[in-house]
């Protein structure tokens, strides 16, 4: 009798086993990939021209924190993707200087693993996170400055021309091209694996029956056609591609001039609401029902929409652990904040 409530219990773990291999197959063949656990491997994919460093990176985490590249002073990166609270502002409309959301109703996208998107900004504009790291700082309705009064800032600071030699050698030119090639190279790091890449790289038990069940109706409802890759979205598409968009009288976005926007990452999605390029969905469940509208043509049930949610939860990342860190003093020379 025990050998065959034995056996009885091993088949069902074998089966339980065999089923946990065949979802992490599935969702590879539907193009679904893990961030590597091998760091050298991650290296390569995050750091293609070998430019992260220690003292880059920390250099440009204090210039991602550093409200002093704005225009009023009041305002960093980490004001629109505070890394806090999964590397957003949880607001509808980014609100940038003078207290003003954005033109055009504009979510702001999570900074964590925007490495692995292939395109930046929500019309694909930018090719990489240096390119990127220009455009918010310059931006009138988010930091507002110039590349010059960036540079006069930086460079009156002591502190930041030590951080910069170190950084980068003594001959080194701190213009603005380096300051927010230094802020990328930080944001290459915000990497954060998740158990749903463990269960990717072979731990079956990484992922819970129901979480397996939710990657298998996701891929199952097609999903993963736009939603794949080590980003979980990164790439363009055409939006609304089958029926219209429920909220798409909130801002004028459009997309850029094919009517292609940036598929956002699914990494950490249960932290960063709300959702869609405007902000306009609070609830991550009419997300998902209303992306399978206006997406696939399909009405997804609330089962169904439920199962995916719960796979989400196996996408929150182990985050980098990240001090807040201690700016450099101004001097006489530094050029004053300016509100206007």
């Amino acid at each position: 009798m025990k050998l065959l409530k034995f056996m009885s219990v091993s088949i069902l773990a074998s089966s339980l086993l065999l089923g946990a291999t065949d979802v992490a197959d599935k969702a590879l063949k539907a193009g679904l990939k893990a961030i590597p656990a091998d760091k050298a491997e991650l290296a390569k994919l995050i750091d293609p021209n070998k430019v992260i460093t220690p003292e880059r990176v920390e250099l440009g985490k204090k210039l991602y924190f550093e409200p002093r590249l704005s225009k009023s002073e009041i305002i960093s990166c980490n004001t629109c993707h505070n890394l806090g609270i999964g590397g957003v502002d949880g607001v509808e409309a980014a609100v940038g200087h003078q207290w003003t959301a954005n033109p055009h109703h504009l979510n702001s996208p999570t900074v964590y693993n925007a490495v692995f998107a292939q395109k930046q900004f929500w019309d694909g504009r930018s090719p990489d996170l240096e390119d990127q790291a220009k455009g918010p700082t310059l931006a009138a309705p988010e930091m507002a400055a110039t590349p010059e009064l960036i540079e006069k800032r930086v460079q009156s600071m002591p502190g930041y021309v030590e951080a910069f030699k170190k950084a980068y050698g003594d001959d080194v030119k701190i213009d603005f091209d380096t300051i927010t090639k230094a802020i990328a190279t930080f944001e290459r790091t915000l990497v954060t694996p998740s158990r749903f890449d463990d269960f990717l790289n072979g731990k079956k038990d990484a992922l819970t029956d129901a979480e397996k069940e939710g990657l298998n109706t996701f891929i199952d409802m097609g999903c993963a056609a736009c939603h794949n890759g080590i980003a979980l979205g990164g790439g363009m598409q055409k939006f609304p591609l089958v029926k219209p968009y429920k909220y798409a009288n909130v801002g004028d976005f459009k997309g850029d001039k094919n009517g292609m926007v940036k598929v956002p990452t699914l990494r950490n999605i249960t932290e960063t609401a709300p959702y869609f390029h405007n902000g306009a969905i609070w609830s991550l469940k009419e997300a998902v029902q209303e992306m399978g509208r206006t997406q696939l043509g399909k009405d997804i049930s609330d089962a169904d929409a439920q199962k995916i949610v719960t796979f989400f939860n196996a996408l929150t990342g182990r985050k980098p652990a990240i001090e807040y860190p201690q700016l450099p003093a101004i001097t006489d020379k530094t050029p004053k904040p300016d509100f206007k």
